[in-house]
């Protein structure tokens, strides 16, 4: 897959993660862990 991708500091990236089981509810209970990796990334991309 290619994906489009501005280079604009400051930017948002914006995403959808969505399960095949969608009944479960495996990123409800674990959206403190996606948002602390996203977090981490975030912060690895700045420095």
């Amino acid at each position: 897959m290619r994906f489009r991708r501005a280079n604009t500091a400051g930017g948002t990236y914006f995403f959808t993660v969505n399960l095949a089981e969608q009944h479960f509810n495996l990123l409800a209970r674990h959206i403190d862990d996606l948002r602390a990796a996203m977090n981490t990334m975030t912060i690895t991309a700045i420095n």
